[in-house]
């Protein structure tokens, strides 16, 4: 590794140089931002890395530190609450947008105002590391970060953000419009997540002692270049893409660091108490209405016969009587194997979870990309249907479940699925990578 400051065609060295490296383990620093879900796998990745003998430090929002306790890994803390930002005025605004491009714009000038608040954080970490592991929700930044500091770097993705014609872009929802219309929409997304990093990516090459590039321009260099990303999702879930271009690769998933294993006493007396019940629950989603939400969980469920668990969840969901139990965070790695079906919002992580669990799902899809997952898994006939939350009503979401718990089909296709995931080795080419990167 150089440890001559970065020079480039102003002849100048770098206002800001980066710390002289040293010879030993390799430090590795993953970067990511967002929600619990947009964290959790990266506890897992950065675990197995450790173990393979790299010192590895998870940069994220201070918040999540509980995450990381236990999973053999650093932790450089990031300013930002996000659930504080999601139930401020503008992160409640979300929920006006009807649809998936007016919600990407609403949360694209939420995210501009708040990443330029990180860079200092994030610069701080990379000086002491050799290579950095960059989320999509910071890949541009970071990028930005590493090639003035002169390190290697690349992107361990939660979703496919690539365009590509064979659907359209998972942020959007994944609804097609046709091979042309899906690259054509997928370059405009990577358009609008560029606009996030609009004014901070140049503060950060001029401070850097980088060139100032047009906008779009570092994007097309990092395509031209190959920049290696490795995409956290299964490929018998999500197949790579024929169109993408080569540095692009589906890795497999990376599963969350548990530290537990077990499940609170109440939880297991509830389990033991009567049939499998139904997990509910929406993650780091907030709603605009949580007591409303909880009173058409809880007669679905019931209309259903049902028993049910309720994750109460950033959304606030609550529910009464002996036939609902209602729960704070637990491991789903524990919890969903024991489930007769699992309803969620689709976020990345927790369709990951149910898919590892081998139970049926009916996925109430929120916003983003959680409309591509909740597709994903109805076309691995895993779920019968989804139920976005906008047309979520007892009388939609009872059918559902009676028909998810009832026909075995589902239950079956589903532990066939979990096997098949689950001999899937997520970590093997990401360290491939890192020790290609840091050799």
């Amino acid at each position: 590794m150089s440890d001559k400051p970065a020079r480039h065609n102003t002849g100048k060295a770098a206002p800001d140089e980066p710390v002289r490296r040293h010879t030993g383990p390799v430090r590795v620093a993953i970067m990511t931002a967002g929600s619990r879900g947009d964290v959790a796998p990266f506890t897992g990745l950065g675990h197995e890395l450790a173990r393979a003998g790299h010192e590895v430090t998870l940069v994220t929002h201070g918040c999540f530190e509980p995450l990381v306790a236990g999973a053999g890994v650093r932790f450089h803390a990031l300013p930002v609450d996000p659930r504080a930002e999601l139930e401020s005025a503008r992160g409640r605004g979300l929920h006006r947008s009807a649809t998936g491009a007016g919600k990407l714009l609403r949360v694209v000038g939420m995210a501009r105002r708040l990443v330029g608040r990180m860079t200092d954080d994030l610069l701080a970490a990379a000086r002491v590391n050799d290579v950095l592991l960059l989320s999509s929700s910071l890949g541009p930044l970071g990028h930005t970060i590493a090639e003035g500091l002169r390190l290697p770097s690349m992107g361990v993705y939660l979703q496919p953000l690539a365009p590509t014609g064979e659907f359209g872009p998972a942020v959007l929802g994944g609804r097609s419009w046709g091979p042309a219309g899906n690259r054509l929409t997928g370059n405009g997304v990577s358009i609008a997540v560029e606009q996030v990093f609009a004014s901070a990516v140049p503060a950060v090459r001029d401070r850097l002692g980088l060139p100032r590039h047009p906008s779009g321009a570092a994007r097309r260099a990092r395509e031209r270049q190959g920049w290696p990303v490795h995409h956290g999702f299964s490929p018998l879930v999500v197949p790579r893409p024929r169109d993408w271009r080569p540095g692009l690769d589906v890795s497999g998933y990376w599963w969350p660091y548990d530290t537990q294993h077990r499940l609170p006493p109440r939880l297991e007396e509830f389990l033991a108490s009567g049939p499998p019940p139904v997990f509910v629950g929406l993650g780091s989603a907030t709603v605009p209405d949580p007591g409303q939400l909880s009173a058409v969980v809880v007669g679905a469920l019931r209309r259903a016969g049902m028993r049910g668990v309720i994750q109460r969840g950033w959304g606030g969901l609550e529910a009464d009587g002996d036939d609902m139990l209602t729960i704070g965070e637990v491991a789903h790695s524990a919890l969903f194997p024991r489930m007769a079906a699992v309803v969620h919002h689709s976020g990345a992580g927790t369709t990951a979870a149910g898919l590892r669990a081998g139970v049926p799902a009916v996925p109430v899809p929120i916003q983003f990309d959680e409309g591509f997952w909740a597709a994903r898994l109805v076309s691995l006939g895993v779920a019968p249907r989804t139920v976005p939350l906008r047309k979520l009503t007892a009388g939609a979401l009872a059918p559902a479940l009676v028909r998810a718990t009832s026909d075995p089909s589902y239950g079956e296709r589903a532990r066939a699925l979990a096997a098949r995931i689950g001999a899937e080795d997520g970590v093997g080419p990401v360290l491939e990578s890192v020790n290609r990167l840091s050799g």
